[in-house]
């Protein structure tokens, strides 16, 4: 309620403040300013690697040959950043989920020139959303673009925790042998109960590979998905998220980094969970509480935690979750395979045409569009 209050307020903001920041190219030159991680030597051997600075999503060609400026850095953070000395004068800024720039309202603020903000991925959290809509800029995303690469990745960390796969890979490298070490917390998925928060098309998309595993599927979402999709599927709602989590051997999270999402998982909500849970998050780092999920593993209340998102990113080197035992965690990689690159270096490429040309875009994509807030972050 308080996400819809804000929307509402931000509405209001854009039409007495006289804002006139178009939702679409003015003419002339634009200065566009992407931020990637750096591939450095990984950057020449595959050249498909198109999300990293090297690639700078394949357009720079395109963009130059049209008279734009196209600046391309991983240096996000801080005052002397090179981000920040190109706020003041940038009319369009790319980033990923990956390598979040951080676009606060501050930053907005500076950015007197600013009209679009694209997130080359899924997931735009990373800007200030209500501060965006007040001032009357356009956020969207590439809807869609990565969601089969998560997806695919949220199963085979299920999978590596529930089978408790790691021990013996580092057994294998370490030259050890000691089966009773891993068989001890060792498990079949088949007959397991994989609760999903958030069941959008990532979770839609978990739910149907995890069908062939004849697990117990349950969801949790704000809206209930289609009738006869949900019987396909073999997915049960379930209304009450409190009552959701003690029936679950496997919960995976699944919904945006929201307002009401931010810190869900604290301490009193994994207390909820079923001792010697396993938890795989994909969705973004803050929606848990990072010291109560170390502890939990810590305690064993919860059995292991896998993951590729952290707040903030990249994640300092002492980080607890990169200490807590039974965690299957790795950098934000799940939605970055070269798959999901090309389709979402194709859709920013997409979106930027119709913005020069001041054609609307696919409405999914919009994030915030004339001072209001897609469904998902009200």
């Amino acid at each position: 309620m308080a996400m819809k209050g804000a929307a509402s307020s931000a509405i209001k903001a854009v039409a007495s403040s006289g804002i006139t920041r178009n939702l679409h190219a003015s003419p002339g030159s634009k200065k566009i300013v992407g931020v990637f991680y750096k591939a450095n030597e990984y950057a020449s051997m595959n050249p498909n690697f198109v999300g990293c600075v090297e690639g700078a999503l394949g357009i720079r060609d395109w963009l130059e040959s049209q008279g734009h400026e196209y600046i391309v850095t991983d240096d996000k953070e801080g005052p002397d950043s090179e981000l920040e000395k190109h706020i003041p004068d940038l009319h369009v800024l790319i980033s990923t989920p990956f390598h979040p720039a951080y676009v606060t309202a501050e930053r907005i603020k500076k950015a007197k020139n600013l009209q679009l903000l694209l997130t080359a991925g899924i997931g735009s959290d990373h800007i200030d959303l209500n501060a965006a809509a007040a001032a009357g800029l356009t956020v969207a995303e590439v809807t869609g673009s990565n969601v089969v690469s998560v997806a695919e990745d949220e199963l085979m960390r299920i999978l590596i925790l529930v089978r408790n796969f790691l021990p013996g890979y580092h057994q294998a490298n370490n030259g050890e042998w000691n089966v009773a070490a891993i068989a001890h917390r060792a498990y079949d998925l088949e007959g397991k109960t994989i609760g999903t928060v958030g069941a959008g098309r990532i979770g839609k998309l978990l739910l149907q590979r995890l069908k062939p595993f004849n697990c117990n599927l349950l969801y949790h979402d704000r809206l209930k998905m289609d009738p006869e999709l949900e019987k396909q599927i073999g997915a049960k709602f379930e209304e009450d998220l409190d009552a959701m989590l003690p029936k679950c051997d496997v919960i995976v999270i699944n919904t945006p980094l929201t307002d009401k999402t931010r810190g869900l998982f604290d301490k009193d909500r994994i207390a909820k969970c079923k001792k010697g849970v396993l938890i795989v998050n994909n969705a973004r780092g803050a929606i848990m509480d990072t010291q109560a999920i170390a502890d939990a593993c810590t305690s064993g209340h919860v059995a292991g935690y896998g993951g590729d998102v952290w707040y903030p990113q990249p994640a300092p080197k002492d980080h607890p979750w990169r200490y807590m035992p039974n965690h299957a965690m790795t950098p934000h990689i799940s939605g970055t395979t070269i798959d999901a690159q090309l389709r979402y270096a194709a859709g920013t490429k997409d979106m930027l045409e119709r913005y020069f040309k001041g054609e609307e875009f696919p409405p999914q994509h919009y994030i915030v569009k004339e001072g209001k807030l897609a469904s998902q972050y009200q």
